[in-house]
């Protein structure tokens, strides 16, 4: 966390275990199955104690916990080794939020899982919104593949032995309207964001749709 601003959830608790009910995967109630699409509803975000002069407000999800390679990833005979070294995948990217309203509320800005993904780069109150990583990870999926924007839940491989790990970065700018293309990801928003971040505050959360972690 950077200076005195603070970032939260009501949704869940800084470091805790991250409910399903905001994940797009989770642990499928028959075992063959594995994992199943879960309610992929956005957990709601909040904000305070913004520096003088912030115009806007920028929100990134990323999974810091993603494997580097998918030689492993959802095989029946192995786990992903915990040892694997680690890749961020994002899971959500907004900008220009206005920073009056101290927060993004629950299920305001998803609320199921769409494949293909949804439709259009906006968000309530005309917010833009970036691709995630979904929209890599389902290249080739005859159901799933699409253009993936605004938000969608966690989905790690239902054999990685490491529990996953989201971060949740609230970034306050000193301008309105990031200079940003119409369609951005997440390596162009961090360009984007140079210069602009006045500060910053993140909390973060695990989730996992490994049984055998589940417990």
């Amino acid at each position: 966390m950077t200076g005195s601003m603070r970032a939260w959830s009501d949704s869940f608790a800084d470091g805790s275990a991250i409910p399903a009910r905001y994940a797009l995967a989770r642990i499928a109630d028959d075992p063959a199955d594995h994992a199943t699409l879960s309610d992929n509803i956005n957990p709601h975000v909040g904000w305070a104690d913004l520096p003088d002069g912030t115009r806007s407000v920028a929100v990134m999800v990323i999974d810091v916990s993603a494997p580097s390679s998918a030689e492993d990833v959802n095989k029946d005979d192995r786990e992903v080794p915990a040892d694997l070294p680690r890749a961020d995948f994002s899971h959500w990217l907004v900008v220009d939020l206005d920073p009056a309203p101290g927060g993004i509320a629950e299920g305001s800005h998803s609320d199921g899982v769409v494949p293909g993904g949804k439709p259009g780069l906006r968000g309530p109150g005309g917010v833009r919104q970036g691709r995630n990583d979904y929209t890599s990870w389902f290249l080739g999926d005859p159901v799933m593949e699409g253009i993936y924007h605004g938000y969608d839940g966690p989905g790690p491989p239902w054999n990685d032995a490491l529990a996953h790990r989201y971060v949740f970065t609230v970034y306050a700018l000193d301008v309105q309207r990031l200079p940003l293309p119409e369609d951005f990801d997440a390596p162009t928003l961090r360009e984007a964001l140079a210069g602009h971040v006045l500060a910053e505050a993140s909390f973060s959360g695990t989730y996992t749709t490994n049984p055998r972690l589940a417990g």
